[in-house]
């Protein structure tokens, strides 16, 4: 099956809680009970069995997180989109809302000249997959993306995170940061991200989704 890009996936009727991402389209959806998660987590998996399509599935206490990808393709098709929007017909008979704002991408960002030299020592410490050049995934996703910066010249040690997101959300943690203490040490790239540092120096990334 062909896969699509993340603008064909948004194209889809009835896929507006969800974000396309490169590690496939995420929802979040807030149950407020582990009751109310554990009946669309029923509801998911009925459809899921109906479309032969499976996704992953993370229930907490109050919210439900799916990711939705077709692994045999290698990306997101229209299978996705297809059960997506069923997702998220079956939240709302539920009564339950998606929670858009809390949809929000950790990423451990490594600056290198060389992404080949240190993508294999960095996928056998964590057992990571290559998700598309330079990007690394826990396959089970639990763990943050580790994405390879490549940069002109080596810069010892320089890592960092990257936080991205909707722009609405990036923006209220821009401001929330800078409350915090936190202090802009590049906004020369901005409106597409944003360097903050703490007051020890430690930088963060904050980057808003491209659409």
């Amino acid at each position: 099956m062909d896969t699509i890009t993340s603008a064909e996936f948004r194209a889809f009727p009835g896929v507006e809680d969800w974000h396309p991402r490169v590690t496939g389209a995420f929802a979040l959806f807030r149950t407020g009970t582990f009751a109310a998660g554990a009946q669309l987590f029923a509801a998911i998996a009925d459809l899921a069995e109906a479309a032969d399509h499976h996704p992953d599935v993370d229930v907490r206490y109050t919210t439900v997180r799916v990711r939705l990808m077709t692994h045999s393709a290698g990306g997101l098709t229209v299978k996705d989109a297809a059960l997506a929007a069923q997702i998220s017909d079956a939240a709302r008979e539920l009564d339950i809302p998606a929670d858009t704002g809390r949809m929000l991408d950790v990423m451990l960002a490594v600056a290198t000249p060389d992404p080949g030299a240190v993508v294999p020592f960095w996928k056998a410490a964590t057992g990571f997959s290559e998700v598309r050049d330079g990007v690394l995934f826990d396959k089970d996703g639990r763990g943050p993306l580790i994405w390879f910066q490549p940069v002109d010249k080596p810069l010892r040690g320089r890592s960092h995170l990257d936080v991205n997101g909707p722009r609405d959300v990036i923006e209220k943690r821009l401001d929330a940061a800078l409350a915090a203490g936190g202090v802009i040490v590049d906004d020369s790239h901005a409106p597409e991200w944003w360097t903050l540092a703490d007051a020890d120096g430690h930088k963060v990334d904050l980057c808003p989704w491209r659409s």
